[in-house]
């Protein structure tokens, strides 16, 4: 058993931990903690703060715009400028790799649950925002040019459970701190490389490499680009990210409104499918099996939970260092965040998959017999990664494998593939780009197909599925074909752009986390360390990259939420004497 498959064996089963340990339901599908917890959190408080999100969006705008900002308040950037920080590292491959993934494993109604866990999410956002931002370290560093890139301000979950719930919870505090400085490598890390990687290794044939070869080269170029500039510290940091996250942002939106218009006739019916599927669902690609309801909720909760990151603590890390002695006026611009991101983008991203009709699509490809991209599982059979121990040969005759019910089959992207060429031809786009339909044994152990002639294979050709960001870039290549054929390269575009701003926001978060832990003096081993898990992370296989990071969000989730419900109280009490009080208006330049 190679390394590979001994890491995907043990993935497997913490997802399986963190996602399913749950409330048994009497049909058979228990309702993991991890969703009671981040749903709950959010209906709660959204009870508790009278609907914050709906009542008080527009106010949020407002504040957005810097109509109230005070430059002479204390911070290190602006409302804006926090906002665009948090939001690069919110709206990014989760809103192009993790909805695909949604609907990959979860089928359309995936997407009806990543909107409620928007929608719940911010109150969770603004509740988490308001109380890093009342319990904030101001000036942690002093004067100097050593501020100049640590920054003069420490928040985040870490500091309002310590402050907030007193010395008794710093072990919580502490806990948060080591999980969401875990998740900076992961989440925030080694799945935006990841996504770059995975996109750009549909190139490979333009330049003559090998996809792994393309992979390590793209993967040295993207950690540069990042070291450059988080070494460079947070006002570097929000300089970057005011310019490039509302540029790639638009891009992106206005290409996908596009690819709606012209599809304006299917749109009813995509929204129709997403939400009958969300509480009768059909099956996901990768077989989750028809009716598991469970399966696809869960599905779109973490995809939820991935773009939007409401609950996490996270963005109240970025949202720390914004300009302001008014928690509240903040908090109202970070509930803006999982409205643009999930609510917005998400949606897009969801509704374009759908009209479109390519989630289910399966296209002739190359498929390398030892790549990453590869698994033996049992057709119908659920999970996010299914690399089970299939026989040590399969027999294959005219293209199509010969094995019995419950046999472990050859997948991609956790899809069966159902039958098997020995070449393709011209671009291979089409069905009958297939040529030769290949008869002779798969052998598992060796990763190799050996034909009846003795031939020996490392590569076939046969239709598979497309998962991930190339899924919607195939997505966004046929909806917008009739203006031409340069649709995939805005995807392309935007995974680069999405994914380096992204790593840089978080790598900010994960400093945070390592000052609060262990000091000053860590800054510098944490970036250098981010740095390489960044390069690792696009050079290792797609599905256990995200399952990783999904095992790191089930975590992360607890002792922040925990916290933000105990503080539930003093955070009515903060914003009822905000609103109460008009405190913007202090602000109004005559």
């Amino acid at each position: 058993m190679s390394f590979l498959e001994i890491l995907a064996d043990g993935v497997d089963f913490l997802v399986d931990f963190v996602w399913g340990f749950g409330i048994p339901t009497g049909t058979g599908n228990d309702i993991p903690i991890v969703v009671i917890l981040l749903l709950g959190a959010g209906l709660y408080l959204t009870l508790q703060l009278g609907v914050v999100q709906f009542r008080r969006l527009k106010h949020g705008f407002e504040v957005m715009t810097g109509m109230y900002d005070d430059p002479d308040e204390p911070g290190d950037i602006s409302h804006f400028q926090a906002l665009t920080t948090a939001l690069s590292a919110t709206v990014g491959t989760g809103n192009i790799v993790g909805v695909a993934l949604a609907i990959h494993y979860g089928g359309p109604g995936a997407l009806l649950w990543m909107w409620v866990t928007a929608v719940l999410g911010m109150a969770t956002k603004f509740s988490e925002v308001t109380l890093a931002q009342h319990y904030r370290d101001v000036d942690i560093t002093g004067a100097g040019e050593e501020s100049r890139w640590l920054g003069t301000v420490s928040g985040g979950p870490m500091y309002y459970i310590e402050k907030g719930l007193g010395s008794n919870w710093t072990w919580m505090a502490v806990l948060s701190a080591t999980l969401l400085g875990i998740t900076s490598f992961l989440t925030g890390n080694a799945n935006q490389a990841n996504s770059i990687t995975d996109t750009l290794a549909g190139y490979s044939g333009l330049v003559g490499l090998e996809p792994f070869a393309v992979k390590l080269i793209v993967a040295a170029f993207v950690a540069g680009i990042v070291g450059l500039v988080i070494i460079g510290g947070v006002t570097r940091i929000g300089r970057v990210t005011s310019i490039i996250a509302p540029v790639m942002a638009a891009i992106y939106v206005l290409a996908g409104l596009v690819i709606l218009a012209l599809n304006a006739s299917e749109v009813p019916g995509a929204f129709a499918s997403i939400v009958t599927n969300a509480f009768n669902p059909s099956s996901g690609v990768a077989g989750t099996g028809a009716g598991i309801f469970m399966l696809t909720m869960i599905y779109g909760v973490q995809r939820g939970l991935f773009s939007n990151e409401a609950g996490m603590g996270s963005a109240p890390i970025a949202h720390s260092a914004a300009q302001t002695d008014e928690p509240v006026s903040e908090g109202v611009v970070a509930l803006l965040e999982p409205f643009i991101d999930t609510i917005v983008i998400c949606s897009i991203t969801g509704l374009v998959i759908v009209v479109t009709g390519v989630w289910d699509d399966q296209i002739p490809r190359q498929l390398d017999l030892d790549a990453g991209a590869h698994s033996y599982r049992v057709a119908e059979k659920g999970g996010i990664i299914a690399d089970e121990t299939p026989p040590t040969e399969i027999k294959i005759v005219d293209g199509a494998p010969q094995v019995e019910e419950g046999t472990p089959e050859f997948a991609w992207n956790q899809a069966v593939v159902d039958s098997f060429y020995v070449d393709c031809a011209g671009d291979c786009e089409t069905a009958s780009d297939l040529r030769r339909p290949f008869s002779g044994v798969l052998n598992t152990e060796r990763n190799v197909a050996i034909a009846e002639d003795g031939t020996e294979y490392a590569n076939l050709y046969g239709p598979a599925v497309e998962s991930g960001a190339p899924l919607t870039q195939m997505a966004f290549a046929q909806g917008l074909s009739p203006l031409g054929d340069w649709g995939g390269l805005i995807v392309v575009f935007s995974v680069l752009l999405f994914a380096i701003s992204t790593s840089i926001s978080w790598s900010y978060y994960g400093d945070r986390c390592a000052i609060y832990l262990f000091g000053e003096g860590a800054v510098l081993p944490y970036k250098v360390a981010f740095l390489t898990v960044n390069f690792l992370g696009g050079i290792a296989p797609l599905a256990t990259v995200w399952a990783i990071g999904d095992i790191a969000l089930g975590l992360v989730i607890i002792p922040n939420l925990v916290g933000v419900a105990l503080l539930s109280d003093k955070l009515k009490e903060i914003t009822n004497s905000y609103f109460e009080r008009e405190a913007w208006l202090d602000n109004v330049q005559e």
